[in-house]
């Protein structure tokens, strides 16, 4: 069971034809992923890896041709506000940015247009996600994660490739893995994630994968300690980062006392979460 994506997601990419689409949807279409059009504008009428997969000009088109309910989006960022737009006035329900560098007014604005849209934005910045044994959407490597019962969110990117290859080597499979993002506006928080694992059936366990910058983890775990009845287990990425330093990501930022990795780890402790000192300790803290 999953959150999200499953094996019946028909997922659309916008932007397939540029290097990073061609190459990304090559990997989620060999792990068995169900891409059923791409959308390029001006590359219409094309067909693209090995003929599999048709472009459309419009992602409106595409909808209506295929079918697809969910959209991600490998476009540069200049564009991805515009992308953002189009494909959420074709009412696509499940939207997943990867774009990184998108302007902070940009995505003000996006996430104001959405707001009153029963739309769901991932990202941006986010690596994806992943539904093993059903769907990879992004570019979350697939032979990192099996499937399993516990729900994997995360701030980070590639550090969620190290945290699930952990997982994996200690035999311990995952129901879905969400890259949410780690820009300073996010279309989706962790509070929303962590609602979705609660509900899941088939989550029983859940790991979050933070670091420093922001107030996600904060109100995460105001969410935990009134909502939460599954086990959850963190890392906070960042405990030696300089104050007012950015440290890779847009919304990794440390000013005085906010978004500090210290005081996010003492506050999950302080409720019950279990936090991690490095990332290969989070399967012993799971003890499943």
């Amino acid at each position: 069971m999953s959150i999200l994506i499953d094996q019946n997601s028909k997922v659309l990419v916008q932007g397939i034809t540029g290097n990073a689409g061609l190459f990304h949807s090559s990997q989620m279409l060999k792990y068995g992923t169900n891409i059923v059009a791409g959308v390029t504008p001006g590359k219409g009428g094309e067909w693209v890896l090995d003929g599999k997969i048709p472009v459309f000009d419009l992602v409106a088109t595409a909808i209506e041709m295929t079918g697809a309910d969910v959209s991600i989006l490998f476009v540069p960022a200049r564009n991805a506000m515009d992308a953002i737009y189009e494909a959420a006035e074709a009412k696509i329900p499940l939207l997943i940015c990867i774009t990184s560098g998108i302007p902070v007014q940009d995505m003000m604005r996006v996430k104001a247009y959405l707001s009153n849209k029963n739309i769901r934005l991932i990202g941006p910045s986010s690596p994806g996600l992943v539904t093993p044994m059903e769907a990879n959407i992004g570019i979350i490597p697939g032979d990192i994660a099996f499937s399993g019962n516990v729900g994997v969110v995360s701030r980070a990117g590639t550090l969620t490739y190290e945290v699930l290859y952990n997982l994996q080597k200690n035999g311990i499979g995952i129901s879905t893995c969400v890259g949410i993002g780690s820009d300073p506006v996010l279309g989706t928080g962790l509070v929303e994630i962590l609602r979705m694992f609660e509900a899941d059936l088939h989550t029983d366990h859940v790991v979050i994968i933070g670091e420093i910058g922001g107030n996600e983890e904060e109100k995460a775990a105001d969410f935990i300690l009134g909502n939460m009845s599954k086990p959850v287990v963190a890392f906070i990425a960042g405990k030696t980062a300089p104050e007012g330093t950015q440290m890779g990501h847009a919304g990794a930022i440390v000013a005085g006392e906010s978004g500090n990795a210290v005081n996010k780890i003492k506050l999950f402790e302080s409720i019950g979460v279990r936090v991690a000192r490095f990332p290969g300790e989070i399967p012993i803290l799971l003890s499943i």
